[in-house]
């Protein structure tokens, strides 16, 4: 019974190497760019001395959490928008938004802060919003 198990063990660890060995031969290569800098490494040093707010920032009462659900809400709803224009970081401390992150034309930049000037409860709106470069 124990070289059944023997055997048995043997061969289940076999398939698995044999497997394994034939996912790891499938991996593509990456390429790494050297020298190059990430696309948003600026956007994150600038972030990294809390001189801006970020989405950390975000108040937690039930009416800011309200105001910035709102806005994701309109924005995401909205078809005209563009995947970034829908993803951008809306920050609600004490009804005042704030909008940042890319966008890819002024089109968008105008109908968030719209959007966010509209919903109830938000006393002022921040747009910093950045256009793509083309």
């Amino acid at each position: 019974m124990s070289i059944r198990l023997l055997l048995s063990t043997f061969a289940l660890a076999s398939g698995l190497i044999i497997i394994t060995g034939n996912a790891q031969a499938e991996r593509v290569p990456r390429t790494y760019l050297v020298g190059a800098a990430a696309e948003n490494s600026e956007r994150n040093v600038r972030d990294k001395y809390g001189t801006n707010l970020t989405p950390e920032d975000q108040k937690e009462t039930e009416n800011d959490v309200n105001i910035t659900a709102s806005i994701r809400k309109a924005a995401v709803a909205d078809e005209t928008l563009s995947v970034n224009a829908k993803n951008v970081k809306i920050i609600t401390r004490d009804g005042i938004v704030t909008l940042r992150g890319p966008v890819e034309n002024q089109i968008e930049s105008m109908t968030l802060q719209q959007i966010a000037t509209q919903t109830p409860g938000a006393v002022q709106v921040y747009n910093q919003l950045e256009i793509k470069a083309p």
